[in-house]
């Protein structure tokens, strides 16, 4: 009797797996041939929807062709290029080759943002909108910018059609109407503007405005849209599901877990009746997986695959109903083909002007360009973060030229808060706070305020008329102050003072400039800028009293300068302060015409001077940076005061202080400098950087004329350092050592510097 109930045991359970086995389909009441029209249909999931490509790989490999493809969110995603004409390996490789983090971060490349722009993200930490003296916060994450350009370039080939049941595999997919709570199916438009507006996860990235409606994610009303693959004519369903099902409660532990399993009671309540719907219903193991989890997208990516490989005896058996052989082709792509823009068309702009855009843009028409080149230019306007949102699209002309249509959102914040922390061996601790206000006068331009709180307190006040390729003004004013202990024979060099019973002295060290420009893009990379520039420069020391009862102030100089000057710059480097590819040029000349001469030795004299840095990658860890500077000063040998000065380590320095590895901060004067540094560095790990280096110069009076600038270096220096990428800025330390003192240094900064 015991083996009688062993068998009838052992039947039923392989009964009931047969009963649970979502393999086994019954193709015997299925259409065959033309007849059978097989839809795909994926579902919403974030970064777990990166199974729906491991899925299509299984697809393909038993030679299954897709007649309707919908999807919703990430599912619109993959279903969309793949409706475009991508093969599975293919968008394998383009997801494999995607920094999310950057894509999600709207983290455009440094190249895309003007100098004021690179300067204004270099410098802060926070940024907020400030308006009605009310700090706010932005509506999500992302503007969604990077996600949508991304998408223009890899439907380029696709970009002249606007019926998506025109493309290679008919394609729809479903986003949410944020005021009605309606689900909007998007068969027809664009498509790049189609999938980000499924996409747009509340919170993540901004809603998408098409059509006059606020689109946002398709997932919150409708995350598999197996119906309306019915509904278009497919009878036959495969789904792909990647939706969490519910958490148990010791996941529930904050508020976005306790909102996001709210959500899931009414979709897993809904995938009921779906699932009833779909011929083959694929659920892949995505538990352990979070929707921002891009990082282990292989992993998932491997796991959709290994899911679908359990359904291969079925998707043969449906290849064979289907036809005898089928291989999706690779889609083959140029992304070198050149533009010919015979015209541009802007809408939606009101504050700021077509020559502005076109600035941005980089564009003259008639244009002739790559498409890179094109995405360079939408990246360039929106760094300018003007724009909450810059659509665009091509349309052919019969001659083959391109009309590119520009539709932009502007933003409606005009006034932010920002601030940033900053320490380091100059300056000290400082605290920094800034106001920037845009379109205070006029259209294209931006007012900027920044108050440095701390051991030494400074200003820095910013206003700019940004008028593209067509000549902008501004005008700026900067005081800035800082304490040195200075070598006495460094002293020696610029006064007649007889100090041979003094080591060193305490400098006090003030700057007040005040500028009025002209600028204009020169040649798309250079900035050109003319002006007149006023500045107060006071230097004095309380270590030598001048009078018998040792009170008042030693003045070096207390005098107002006048001048007029030019400055030429370019900056390519990808990163500022650890730069891997890219040119750096600062050419300035400055003509000092009058002074108030509180040393009663002026004569008008004028300053040149020139700097040419080069970035490049040795090794996918390892770059190089190369860089040469020199200087000349013109008439007035008497006054030193603005001369050339060599020492210390930092950035930003102002005047003509130079720094030098090796030597302390204001180490030695001259009207003449040339200088050369190289430096390497090591990112060996994410965001951190070992670096050495080494500096060579020569300084001097007359250096120039003497022909001592080519002569060995009197100057040298060496250093090594550390270096970390932190939200606030880099944190670097250097120990540095030059031979002709003998002396070790050792330095540091925390944070961004201003």
């Amino acid at each position: 009797m015991r083996i009688n109930y062993s068998l009838l045991l052992l039947v039923l359970v392989h009964w009931a797996v047969i009963a649970q086995d979502s393999t086994a389909v019954d193709f015997s009441k299925i259409p065959q041939g033309e007849e059978l029209k097989v839809g795909l249909v994926l579902s919403g999931g974030g970064a777990k929807g990166l199974a729906h490509i491991g899925v299509l790989k299984e697809i393909e490999a038993a030679g299954i062709e897709i007649d309707y493809i919908g999807g919703t969110s990430m599912g619109a995603i993959i279903g969309g290029l793949y409706a475009s004409g991508y093969n599975a390996h293919q968008l394998d490789s383009i997801f494999e080759s995607v920094d999310f983090e950057k894509l999600i971060q709207d983290d455009l490349p440094r190249s895309a943002q003007s100098f004021y722009e690179r300067a204004d993200r270099e410098r802060y930490a926070i940024a907020l909108p400030f308006e009605h003296f009310k700090v706010s916060f932005p509506s999500a994450l992302s503007k969604g910018q990077n996600i949508y350009n991304l998408f223009t370039k890899l439907t380029h080939h696709v970009k002249e059609t606007d019926d998506f049941s025109a493309l290679d595999i008919p394609f729809f997919c479903v986003a949410t109407d944020a005021e009605k709570g309606q689900a909007i199916i998007l068969d027809k438009g664009c498509l790049p503007e189609a999938i980000t507006a499924s996409g747009a996860l509340p919170s993540l990235f901004s809603p998408v405005l098409l059509d006059d409606r606020v689109l946002i994610d398709g997932g919150v009303v409708n995350n598999y849209p197996v119906e309306e693959l019915r509904k278009r004519g497919a009878n036959f369903i495969i789904g792909v599901d990647v939706q969490d099902g519910l958490r148990g409660k010791d996941e529930l532990k904050s508020a976005p877990e306790m909102l996001l399993q709210i959500n899931n009671y009414r979709t897993i309540e809904a995938m009921r009746d779906k699932v009833a719907q779909t011929d083959i219903y694929i659920k892949p193991n995505i538990e352990g997986y979070t929707v921002v989890d891009f990082d282990r997208g292989a992993e998932i990516i491997k796991g959709g695959q290994e899911k679908a490989e359990a359904y291969d005896d079925a998707f043969r058996k449906l290849a064979a109903l289907q036809h005898e052989t089928y291989t999706k082709p690779e889609l083959k792509l140029n992304q070198h083909d050149t533009l010919r823009i015979k015209s541009v068309a802007i809408n939606g702009n009101v504050y700021y002007t077509r020559s502005y855009i076109l600035g941005k843009l980089k564009i003259k028409t008639p244009a002739k360009m790559t498409y890179q080149e094109l995405f360079d230019g939408i990246n360039n306007l929106a760094a300018t973060n003007n724009f909450q949102r810059i659509n665009h699209r091509l349309e052919q002309y019969d001659s083959g030229e391109s009309h590119l249509i520009i539709n932009l959102t502007e933003s409606e914040t005009t006034t932010y808060a920002k601030a940033g922390i900053h320490y380091d061996d100059i300056y000290k601790s400082a605290a920094l706070i800034n106001v920037t206000k845009k379109r205070l006068l006029f259209k294209n331009d931006i007012a900027s305020f920044d108050l440095a709180l701390g051991d030494n307190i400074r200003y820095n006040f910013d206003y700019y008329s940004d008028n593209g390729f067509y000549i902008g003004f501004g005008l700026r004013s900067r005081y800035n102050s800082f304490e040195s202990r200075v070598d006495a024979r460094f002293v020696e060099e610029v006064s007649d003072l007889p100090l041979e019973n003094f080591n060193s002295l305490q400098i006090d060290y003030t700057d007040f400039t005040n500028q009025v420009y002209l600028q204009t893009l020169f040649q798309k990379q250079f900035a050109l800028s003319l002006g007149l520039e006023h500045k107060f420069l006071k230097i004095d020391t309380e270590s030598i009293r001048v009078d018998e009862d040792n009170e008042g102030k030693l003045y070096f100089d207390n005098s107002h300068y006048y001048s007029t000057y030019g400055q030429l710059l370019l900056d390519t480097f990808d990163n500022k302060y650890f730069p891997t590819s890219g040119w750096y040029f600062n050419g300035d000349f400055h003509l000092y015409l009058f002074s108030s001469d509180y040393n009663e030795n002026f004569e008008e004299f004028s300053i040149g001077k020139a700097e040419v840095k080069y970035a490049k990658k040795l090794f996918p860890k390892f770059s190089m940076q190369l860089s040469a500077m020199g200087g000349f000063k013109i008439g007035a040998t008497g006054n030193g005061t603005l001369n050339f000065v060599l020492g210390g380590w930092g950035n930003d320095f102002i005047n003509n202080i130079v720094p030098f590895y090796g030597y302390e901060l204001i180490s030695s004067n001259g009207d003449g400098l040339v200088k050369s540094e190289i430096t390497f560095d090591y990112n060996f790990y994410r965001k951190n950087h070992l670096n050495f280096g080494a500096n060579f110069a020569n300084l001097e009076n007359d250096l120039f004329t003497t022909g001592n600038w080519l002569s060995a270096p009197d100057f040298t220096g060496y250093y090594v350092g550390y270096g970390l990428e932190t939200i606030v800025g880099p944190l670097q330390t250097k120990i540095s050592y030059s031979p002709e003192i003998e002396d070790v240094f050792w330095n540091f900064s925390l944070g961004f510097w201003f």
